[in-house]
């Protein structure tokens, strides 16, 4: 192979000597790679963190300890605490607010309680899904983006071919190779965004599913708890 040619086509020089669109589209598509990324390995701990509270707060929940006792501890460490903590700490909080009150039926204590904790839950799960709407749009968008990239590039060297007489491989190389190139970025920035949105949307749901059981049993002792008393 020509040393020249192979030195026109190396990567680097194909990227300072593409065209002034084809250069934009890589910067862009570049951009979005370094942001999902950064995107992919906070969810990466912020997920594992919450997993790793929510296992905890079930095992000491489910563990037989004093709710009163949980209850005070998550209200002290609420900036700290879990998301499951957290709901729990919203549904004793208006189960206690609703006790208080005279003349409440058990069936408006325990909705009343059981939309405190909704409410929580909807917060908590769109924190945790956060940012998962960029990968899903880098994921979508940036192969398209990189096509255009290069069919721009295709184009001009196609453009190009029009002031030559006789046209030659090493004449359109450098042109298609360029244009490829942008092809290759948009992959590179769509494949690991694909991979942890649907990494990510899949570990959300399972904590989403745990978080809704929680309600629906913690809603239940709640209800037990008012009827044994009331017994």
């Amino acid at each position: 192979m020509n040393p020249e040619l192979s030195q026109d086509l190396s990567l680097f020089h194909l990227i300072l000597n593409a065209s002034v669109p084809v250069q934009l589209v890589m910067l862009l598509l570049l951009g979005a790679s370094l942001l999902s990324w950064w995107f992919i390995f906070i969810k990466l701990f912020a997920l594992k963190r919450a997993l790793r509270v929510t296992d905890s707060f079930e095992r000491e929940f489910w563990g037989g300890g004093d709710i009163n006792v949980m209850y005070q501890r998550v209200a002290a460490e609420r900036a700290e605490a879990g998301e499951m903590e957290r709901i729990f700490a919203a549904g004793f909080s208006e189960f206690i607010k609703l006790r208080q009150q005279a003349g409440l039926s058990l069936n408006v204590i325990i909705d009343g309680t059981r939309r405190a904790m909704r409410a929580t839950y909807q917060r908590e799960l769109d924190g945790l899904e956060s940012h998962l709407s960029f990968l899903a749009t880098v994921g979508s968008v940036s192969p398209y983006v990189g096509l255009f990239g290069t069919v721009w590039g295709i184009m001009i060297a196609f453009m190009g071919l029009s002031s030559v007489a006789q046209a030659t491989l090493a004449q359109v190389a450098p042109g298609i190779a360029e244009a490829l190139i942008a092809t290759a970025m948009g992959l590179f920035a769509a494949i690991p965004a694909v991979v942890g949105y649907n990494r990510y949307t899949h570990d959300i749901d399972r904590l989403a599913n745990r978080m809704e059981s929680f309600m629906e049993e913690f809603s239940n002792i709640l209800q037990r708890q008012v009827t044994s008393k009331a017994d």
